[in-house]
């Protein structure tokens, strides 16, 4: 890892704008709780509005939500959009996607200096667009990378619209409860570039300042509802009882086994539960539980899934309850166009950024992004692979270093190196 501690202005800079940002829905323990659509994400937005344009910048917000910072070099031609997201979870860390946006911003404050003070023969060939993408963590409302699937086509905008919160606010009302609903369509976008803590430990373990994201693991993702019958705790004889949180509590413990099973190479996990009437006396007559399955193995992950529907029809007759299940949404192991990691590699080679090839465990907003253009994912290391917890970690020297590269990644697109070029040299149409 980056072990400087000379910082430029510019790098000071940011991380004084790094620790403003943290002062949105910050908690005791320093971390933040700004889920989407909140009072403290509204707050941040507007926050990184004036940012950006002070900057020059034009800020609009789309149908979804999405805020874009928008600056147009060259009429008319499409943007190269780089960014994260600024949503978090209930307590959470002060980098997970909000580095990334911040470094956007900051890369773009950079390269628009740049070709400013280099006149008209500087200017790019693509136009640069930092977002802040809409509820990408799916804490408050499902699914997850909200925004960017609807940007990409993946999820209709009226279904997003309408998914309502735990207490039946719809993603509509609460957008412009904090007035971040707009009716812009979006850029015409040529390439992306994403950055983000890796969330892991194997980076700072090798001493990696750069992660090269070649890929992401492929995930199942569930939603299931388990039936029971309800009862009172005290009187009702055992073998009479149809105790959906046993039949829940089984399939907590089916899924860690599944994990256990494949070690290494399988996560599982139950993050939610919800439990009707949760009452201390009444056997739960229902339990809401969103369960999901990873792995970078395809066939590991099928087996697994095979798996879990086996053992769930044990658990239904073992605890006498009935489940229903709703494929959330899942996503395969997909590569990240290999030009774009050739062309970050490069770009770390040269600032002497020690860097590697590394896969994303986790979803992204550039995982959507990949599928529609190339797009250049890059990590910088999580201290103790501490995340989605207040005392996420990492290092100034890291976030600068990763702020550095990001810039660079980002002029080589505005230029144009992921350009396809034609057989006779010159750039195809």
């Amino acid at each position: 890892m980056t072990t400087t501690t000379a910082f430029s202005t510019e790098d000071v800079e940011f991380i004084r704008d790094f620790r403003i940002m943290g002062q949105f829905g910050s908690t005791e323990n320093g971390g933040v709780d700004r889920q989407a659509a909140t009072t403290p994400d509204g707050e941040q937005r507007r926050w990184l509005a004036g940012l950006l344009e002070g900057r020059g910048f034009t800020v609009t917000s789309d149908r979804v939500g999405n805020q874009w910072g928008l600056y147009e070099a060259v009429p008319g031609a499409p943007f190269v959009v780089v960014g994260s997201h600024m949503d978090s979870q209930p307590t959470a860390g002060r980098y997970d996607g909000a580095y990334g946006v911040l470094a956007a911003a900051h890369a773009a404050f950079r390269l628009v200096e740049q070709w400013n003070a280099a006149g008209p023969d500087g200017r790019p060939r693509f136009n640069i667009a930092v977002v802040n993408w809409f509820n990408e963590e799916g804490s408050r409302f499902k699914p997850s990378m909200m925004g960017s699937s609807v940007y990409t086509g993946k999820l209709a905008l009226e279904t997003a619209l309408a998914t309502t919160d735990a207490a039946g606010v719809s993603v509509r009302d609460a957008l412009d409860a904090i007035g971040c609903r707009g009716d812009y369509e979006g850029p015409d976008a040529a390439f992306c570039a994403e950055i983000h803590i890796e969330q892991g430990r194997s980076m700072e373990r090798e001493g990696i300042t750069i992660g090269l994201v070649h890929s992401n693991w492929a995930a199942n993702k569930y939603e299931f509802v388990v039936n029971g019958e309800q009862a009172h705790t005290g009187s009702t004889v055992i073998a009479d009882r149809k105790d959906a949180l046993l039949g829940a509590s089984m399939m907590v413990v089916a899924a860690r086994e599944l994990a256990d099973r494949f070690p290494g190479v399988m996560h599982t996990s139950v993050g939610q539960l919800t439990v009707y009437p949760n009452s201390p006396v009444v056997v739960p007559s229902r339990v809401n539980l969103l369960l999901d399955l990873r792995s970078a193995d395809e066939g590991v992950l099928a087996e697994a899934d095979a798996l879990l529907h086996r053992r769930i029809t044990e658990i239904e007759r073992m605890a006498n309850v009935t489940v229903e299940r709703s494929h959330s949404h899942s996503w395969p192991v997909t590569p990240y166009q290999p030009e774009g990691v050739e062309l970050a590699a490069k770009v770390a080679a040269d600032l002497g950024l020690e860097n590697k090839p590394v896969m994303t465990l986790a979803g992204h907003d550039s995982t959507n992004m990949k599928d529609i253009v190339p797009t250049v994912m890059l990590f910088v290391p999580s201290v103790d692979g501490i995340s989605h917890n207040e005392h996420e970690y990492t290092t100034d020297e890291d976030i600068v270093a990763g702020l550095a590269m990001l810039t660079e990644v980002t002029n080589r697109l505005c230029n144009g190196a992921l350009e396809p070029v034609s057989t006779a040299g010159e750039t195809a149409p």
